[in-house]
């Protein structure tokens, strides 16, 4: 079969994956907050949750969330879970991190859910305000420590298409 030129404007919607490391991991992660989670339900099935999460400065993902949720009850009973971490559009490049997660409550999750917030949107005008809203809604905080991760993948056409480069 003949290969497609590098000229052809197919050649721009390219697949790839790029292989990373935990620093070029926090970077894609960094300005990525639209995640799939996946935990497992009491059956072996999977359940995946669309949530907000941030990388924090210790590098473990962090999903705030209620413990009556879940996402929250499925981790505590297994803690083995998948995020799958993707851009603002559907073509964007994507990452699956697999880790071990653990849920946090209060209080002992203001902190940390400190932590997610600036991880998503900065400075808060006011932490204690925040801190006090966290306690009255009774949130909680899922932590997920990365223990393997794919490449930063795009989709797209497959390169061997396309005739090699020079």
């Amino acid at each position: 079969m003949p290969k497609i030129s590098r000229d052809d404007p197919r050649a721009g919607h390219m697949s790839s994956d790029v292989t990373v490391d935990r620093g070029g991991l926090a970077e894609f992660v960094a300005a990525r907050h639209r995640w799939v989670l996946a935990t497992t339900r009491s059956d072996g099935r999977p359940q995946m949750s669309l949530v907000t999460g941030g990388m924090v400065a210790s590098g473990r993902l962090a999903i705030a969330t209620y413990p009556e949720r879940v996402k929250a009850r499925n981790v505590r009973r297994n803690p083995l879970v998948s995020v799958g971490v993707m851009g603002d559009a559907f073509n964007d490049a994507w990452v699956q991190i697999d880790g071990d997660a653990s849920v946090v409550d209060m209080p002992d999750a203001a902190d940390a859910l400190v932590e997610y917030y600036r991880s998503i949107s900065g400075e808060h005008p006011d932490w204690d305000e925040y801190r006090r809203a966290m306690a009255d809604q009774g949130k909680c905080v899922i932590l997920v420590e990365p223990t393997r991760w794919g490449p930063v993948s795009t989709g797209g056409f497959p390169p061997s298409l396309f005739e090699a480069t020079d």
